[in-house]
C-alpha cells in the first residue's frame, strides 16, 4: 500500500472512530456528569494511553523551542471544538449534531484557498455540494422543526475550530512533529481547558456506576487518542482538505450509533442525507484512481488527441 493510500485509509479510520463520541459522551452525559467534565476525564484517561505507546516504541517527548506555542494553539482548538461539540448535543440530538458538524470540509478548503492560494479541484466541489447537500436535509429535525439556533451557531462554531486545528497543523513547524508525539501534546494542553470547570462530584458519580468509567476509558482511546494519532498520519501523507472531506465517516458513523443504540429516529430524509457524504467520501477518494484510469484510456487511442 502506497503512502497515499495509506493516507486515505488513515482518514478514514480517523472519521469513523471520531464518530463513536456519541457511545461513549451520551450515557456520561445522560447520568448527569457536564460537558467540561466529561471532556476532562477523556483526555486526562488519554495522556497515560499515548505515553505509553511513546515509550514502547522509544520515542522522544522533547519539543524544540519554536513548537511549544503553536502546539499550545493546536491544543486549546481541538479541546474547544469537542467542548462545542458536546455542549451542543443538550440543543439538538447527537445525531443531527455529528452531521452538521461536517461543514468543517467546506471551511477548511475556503481557508486553504484565501490564506493558502490553493486551488479547488472539481472532483473537490462536487464533494462539498453533495455534502452540503446532504447538511441542508438534515435543517429540520424529526418532528419537521426548525432545530435550535444556539444547537446550529454551537455545531458551526465547533467546525470553524476543528478546520482552522486541521490546517494549521499542516504547517512547516508541525508537519515535522512524530504523529504520536504531536497528539500527545495537543491533548495534554487541551486539558487545561477544561480544568477550571471540572466538578469534584463527578468522579463520585462515576464510581457509583462504574460503565461509566469504561464509557471514559473508551471514549479516551477511540475518538481522542486514536483518531487524533490518525488524523495527523493522514494529513501528512494526503493533506488538510482530502482528510477534511473524508470527515463524512464521522457523521455517518455517530448517526448510525445514535440510532441503533440510544433511540434516536431515522427518517429518509437523514438517511439521504448520510448517502451523500458516504458518496463524496468515494469521490475523493477514488479521485486520483479514475484520474489515472481515464489518461491511460486516452494513451490507447492517441488519435482522439487534438491535432496542434
Amino acid at each position: 500500500m502506497n503512502a497515499k493510500m495509506t493516507g486515505y485509509v488513515m482518514g478514514a479510520l480517523a472519521a469513523a472512530s471520531y464518530g463513536t463520541n456519541p457511545l461513549f459522551a451520551l450515557p456520561m452525559l445522560n447520568a448527569g456528569v457536564d460537558a467540561s467534565s466529561v471532556l476532562f476525564v477523556r483526555y486526562v484517561l488519554a495522556i497515560p494511553m499515548l505515553a505509553a505507546i511513546m515509550l514502547v516504541r522509544g520515542r522522544g517527548f522533547g519539543l524544540r523551542r519554536s513548537q511549544w506555542l503553536p502546539m499550545v494553539v493546536m491544543g486549546v482548538l481541538m479541546a474547544l471544538s469537542s467542548l462545542l461539540l458536546y455542549v451542543s448535543y443538550a440543543y439538538i440530538g447527537a445525531a443531527i449534531a455529528s452531521t452538521l458538524l461536517f461543514v468543517y470540509p467546506i471551511l477548511v478548503t475556503v481557508i486553504m484557498a484565501v490564506f493558502y492560494h490553493e486551488r479547488a479541484t472539481l472532483s473537490t466541489v462536487v464533494c462539498i455540494v453533495l455534502a452540503s447537500t446532504g447538511i441542508a436535509l438534515l435543517y429540520r429535525g424529526g418532528d419537521g422543526q426548525s432545530l435550535s439556533p444556539v444547537g446550529l451557531l454551537l455545531v458551526f462554531l465547533s467546525a470553524l475550530t476543528y478546520a482552522v486545528y486541521l490546517v494549521a497543523v499542516n504547517t512547516p513547524r508541525l508537519k515535522v512533529v512524530p504523529t504520536l508525539k504531536l497528539t500527545l501534546y495537543v491533548i495534554f494542553f487541551g486539558t487545561f481547558l477544561f480544568l477550571p470547570n471540572m466538578r469534584v462530584e463527578t468522579f463520585t458519580l462515576m464510581n457509583s456506576h462504574p460503565h461509566l468509567w469504561l464509557c471514559g476509558l473508551g471514549m479516551a482511546f477511540f475518538p481522542t487518542a486514536f483518531s487524533l494519532i490518525c488524523t495527523s498520519a493522514a494529513i501528512q501523507r494526503v493533506g488538510s482538505t482530502p482528510v477534511a472531506i473524508m470527515g463524512a465517516l464521522e457523521p455517518v458513523t455517530a448517526v448510525a450509533i445514535a440510532v441503533l443504540l440510544f433511540d434516536e429516529q431515522l427518517t429518509p430524509r437523514l438517511a439521504l442525507g448520510m448517502s451523500l457524504v458516504i458518496l463524496a467520501v468515494t469521490i475523493i477518494i477514488a479521485g486520483g484512481s479514475a484520474k489515472a484510469a481515464l489518461l491511460r484510456v486516452r494513451q490507447m487511442f492517441p488519435s482522439l488527441r487534438r491535432r496542434r
